[in-house]
């Protein structure tokens, strides 16, 4: 079964686990997302992947680097790129991130060929953060922009 198209533009997303990658966005220049730690349930990665370059990085939310970073991405980066394919579809994805021939989360990942390119991760956590305080808004049935990137399907 195919995915569906909104007005012959876009793809339906599909569910996410949002447990796992709560947060997940196209941003200017790179894939960003905040991903839960399967070991500490206190403990949120930030993780990105440039766009081009297919640079990536993955740390804490307090600056502290992932120890799954090898000189490859790690299973963080890992889960993020399969939930942006999901919530964006890959074509979408691997267009952004400048991956020719990637249609879905595998080809994606294996089209990063980039280096661990150490930024800090306050930017995207601090975004993250800020979108959660639409979460303690009443319900409304008029759209919000800034929340795209939160359907799950």
């Amino acid at each position: 079964m195919g995915r569906s198209v909104i007005a012959g533009r876009r793809e339906l997303p599909k569910k996410r686990n949002l447990k796992k990658v709560p947060f997940v966005e196209l941003a200017p220049g790179r894939l960003q997302g905040v991903v839960s730690s399967g070991s500490d349930a206190k403990r949120v990665y930030v993780s990105f992947v440039d766009a081009g370059s297919t640079d990536f990085y993955c740390s804490t939310n307090n600056n502290r680097p992932c120890g799954g970073l090898r000189g490859a991405p790690c299973k963080h980066i890992q889960a993020m790129i399969d939930n942006a394919v999901a919530q964006y579809g890959g074509a979408r994805v691997a267009k952004h991130l400048g991956i020719a021939e990637a249609a879905d989360a595998r080809a994606i990942r294996s089209g990063i060929r980039g280096a661990q390119n150490k930024q800090p991760a306050s930017e995207v956590f601090s975004r993250f953060l800020a979108y959660l305080r639409y979460v303690e808004l009443d319900g409304t049935r008029e759209p919000m922009p800034e929340l795209s990137w939160f359907v799950t399907g």
